[in-house]
């Protein structure tokens, strides 16, 4: 097993938080977390969009 395969993981959270960090100290904390919110908000809304099948029913009339 190598050193990328056994540490997936810690490897991805430290890499998030590094990127996490950077914004905060270029756009500040609570633009960072508006961010944040909308970027969730963003990922539910096509989740929910996939999931109905909304666009591939709009395509097909």
């Amino acid at each position: 097993m190598t050193f990328l395969e056994e540490y997936k993981y810690p490897i991805i959270g430290g890499i998030i938080g590094a990127f996490l960090t950077l914004l905060i100290f270029t756009i500040g904390f609570w633009k960072t977390v508006l961010l944040l919110i909308l970027i969730v908000i963003g990922a539910l809304v096509g989740y929910y969009i996939q999931k109905s099948g909304i666009i591939e029913h709009l395509k097909n009339k």
